[in-house]
């Protein structure tokens, strides 16, 4: 179980460490996705942790929507808010600490044993007076904090939640799109596309049914930059989720994953042949002519896919082998075979 917390001086590095979270922050204004990551990026660091997460509140539910370090691979995580130290800390708006997850009876052991955790210390997001989520850090190993690393997560939730309140405009639907989406294209961003990944996932466990997943790595982005510049290339970016968007269901998740990676999840899938005729439909939407200014640029994509469950029956081994089929054909399209 925890000590009392008792006030120690920051060291000047870290202070400094904290103004740079803090500039860094201010720039990114309204995109809360990029605000969320670059906070739980500085608070790994800041605090020497093997992890970090930030948790919002929907419903019953803590979910993850930012990971670093060990949790990077949790992003998407849904836990019940009730019996777990981060629920604790969302009720309380306290800063809490944990000594050992093995241990102590506020955690749910469960969570921790699946990722990883053996010590953490979780702060409190306020937004309009209301906690909406946790700020949390991690380790592997007992004891790995100590009344500093507390000083300090509480100093960057202060600032965190104030940049949280401003980019939520006192909305919580708000907050909720803004942490879920891509600011530059308004598709789904990282955290939203895992999460729903993994409720899929449980679902066609449960029924025994079938859902396909896409990687796409657009193959033209980098000699569009070098040619005509960054704008141009954000262009071909929103573009490309324009495009994604025209050719697939309603029901089917389109994410930006970061950079010019893309991924779409086909909640229904009846055969494996809609898998194909998905990716000809993609191809076709991209083989049009796409227009910048007084330029016609081409876009392209190399794209792998994977089926469940044959392809993997867990969501590791899926992306895995939609991953190596993605890099497949892009390799097949360096070196073609006459």
């Amino acid at each position: 179980m925890s000590q009392p917390i008792r006030k120690t001086r920051i060291p000047p590095d870290k202070l400094l460490q904290i103004i740079n979270i803090q500039t860094h922050i201010s720039q990114l204004w309204l995109n809360l996705g990029a605000i969320m990551d670059v906070a739980a990026q500085g608070a790994c660091e800041l605090t020497g942790a093997d992890g970090a997460v930030i948790e919002l509140t929907e419903g019953d539910k803590m979910v993850y929507r930012a990971a670093v370090g060990q949790a990077e691979s949790q992003i998407g995580l849904r836990l019940n808010r009730q019996g777990s130290l981060s629920g604790l800390c969302v009720d309380t708006h306290q800063i809490l600490l944990c000594d050992d997850t093995e241990s102590d009876p506020r955690v749910n052991s469960e969570a921790c044993l699946q990722v990883g955790i053996r010590s953490m210390v979780t702060a409190a997001l306020r937004h309009d007076g209301v906690a909406v989520g946790v700020l949390k850090v991690l380790s592997p190993k007992p004891n790995g904090f100590d009344n500093t690393d507390i000083e300090i997560l509480d100093l960057v939730t202060d600032l965190l939640s104030s940049f949280i309140f401003h980019a939520a405009e006192h909305e919580t639907g708000r907050l909720f799109y803004l942490a879920t989406h891509d600011q530059m294209t308004g598709l789904a961003n990282r955290a939203l596309f895992f999460d729903r990944f993994r409720q899929r996932l449980t679902q066609a466990q449960r029924n025994s049914d079938h859902f396909g997943v896409l990687y796409l790595d657009m193959d033209r982005l980098k000699p569009i930059n070098d040619l005509y510049g960054h704008r141009a290339g954000d262009e071909a970016i929103t573009e490309m989720g324009r495009r994604l968007l025209a050719v697939t269901r309603e029901s089917d998740t389109v994410a930006r994953l970061g950079g010019d990676e893309f991924a779409i999840l086909m909640l229904k899938l009846k055969q494996t042949a809609d898998v194909q005729h998905l990716i000809r439909r993609i191809q076709g939407e991209l083989a049009k002519p796409f227009a910048f200014e007084p330029h016609t640029l081409k876009l392209d994509s190399s794209i792998g896919w994977a089926i469940y469950p044959q392809d993997g029956d867990e969501m590791g081994k899926l992306l895995e082998s939609a991953d190596r089929v993605m890099y497949r054909e892009k390799q097949r399209k360096k070196h073609p075979i006459h």
